[in-house]
């Protein structure tokens, strides 16, 4: 009985990640996926190719090069709030600074994610103990300026899951894990950028970014024949300011992204370092092409300084591959130093765990810009 209830255990605290994230059910702690702030959540969950907060530790390190002065920020989110557990959320703190001693910026940033409360019992209602099941992640990065058009960022981070503080009598180990993995980013913005056969120039409204996130070995809770691969993750984004003036700002953005994870018929998957290859040719071109997830969104600033935005996006992803689906809209207000952001996911379905999620996000800039 102990061992069907360890399993039923990994399964209800994994699915509610999972739900949200269901093109990683084939990898461990899909919560490194989960769109962490506001302002990116409120454009369909894009960003890697704006990346001009301090969120670009997540989105794409490499924007952070572009960024001066130090930002701090907090975002939180009740996670799939259509199942009704208050004790289900995702926190995220990151920090950035500057080092022009270090010829770039400093990052560090945790996301949490709490699972909520579980009783463990055996064959009949009394309960043995109680736990608590939580995932996180530490990250720490660095980014620099290539040239002035192009930055570079990486990240290293320590990521530890806590699904169940017990084993079982028949299998090794408990539904406890830790590991690391790291990202690496590029950003390019360019100052000059012609169009061919006309006289427009988009140098200064254009930016392209590229990150690859998640890059680690594989997780072991029970044992290494078991063993889950991260969910390592490629992302390629466009960026384009449509209006840029005094008072009025308009960027519109585009992500597209690809699991990096590649599994085996007998179940086991292949090691980071081969399915960062072996999965772009695991299936039919076809198929290959449906597994990439869409995210595009729109963003108004007003103001000079900018103090109020607007933001609109939709993320899209395969039927058969996840079938995520969903319109977001955001929300954003900047005072000196402070800052302010929400965003909200409207669903296609009724009842779908990701509907109504509410993100909220402060934050404190200081000493630069980075808009």
């Amino acid at each position: 009985m102990e061992k069907k209830f360890f399993g039923l255990v990994i399964t209800l605290l994994v699915v509610a990640v999972e739900v949200a994230s269901a093109q990683v059910s084939t990898s461990a702690v899909p919560f490194l996926l989960i769109a962490p702030n506001s302002r990116a959540s409120g454009m369909g969950e894009a960003g890697v190719a704006l990346a001009d907060d301090a969120a670009a530790a997540f989105w794409n390190p490499a924007g952070l090069a572009f960024q001066q002065g130090s930002e701090l920020s907090i975002s939180h989110a009740n996670w799939l709030p259509a199942f009704g557990l208050s004790d289900l959320f995702i926190d995220y703190l990151v920090y950035r600074k500057d080092m022009p001693e270090l010829e770039g910026t400093i990052s560090a940033s945790i996301t949490y994610l709490n699972l909520g409360e579980f009783n463990r019992t055996e064959n009949d209602p009394t309960v043995i103990e109680t736990f608590k099941g939580y995932e996180f992640a530490v990250t720490a990065g660095y980014a620099t300026k290539l040239s002035d058009e192009l930055g570079l960022g990486v990240n290293g981070r320590f990521i530890h899951s806590r699904l169940a503080p017990f084993g079982t009598a028949e299998e090794k180990g408990q539904g406890i894990s830790s590991g690391f993995s790291f990202d690496v980013g590029l950003l390019y913005k360019p100052r000059t950028m012609a169009i061919p056969f006309t006289s427009l120039d988009m140098g200064g409204r254009f930016s392209v970014g590229l990150n690859l996130s998640n890059i680690g070995p594989a997780l072991t809770y029970i044992d290494k024949a078991q063993a889950d691969p991260l969910p390592t993750n490629f992302r390629l984004g466009f960026a384009y300011k449509v209006i840029d003036s005094d008072y009025n700002n308009l960027t519109a953005i585009l992500d597209v992204s690809k699991l990096l994870v590649s599994r085996k018929e007998d179940g086991t998957s292949e090691p980071f370092y081969k399915a960062i290859f072996t999965s772009w040719a695991d299936k039919s071109f076809r198929q290959e092409l449906r597994e990439f997830v869409t995210g595009m969104g729109v963003e108004y600033w007003y103001g000079s300084p900018k103090w109020v935005a607007l933001r609109a996006g939709y993320f899209y992803e395969d039927p058969q591959f996840g079938n995520r689906k969903f319109l977001t809209f955001g929300a954003g207000v900047r005072y000196d130093i402070y800052g302010f952001d929400f965003s909200y996911i409207s669903t296609f379905e009724e009842q779908h765990p990701l509907g109504e999620t509410l993100r909220f996000t402060l934050l404190i800039s200081w000493g630069g810009t980075s808009l």
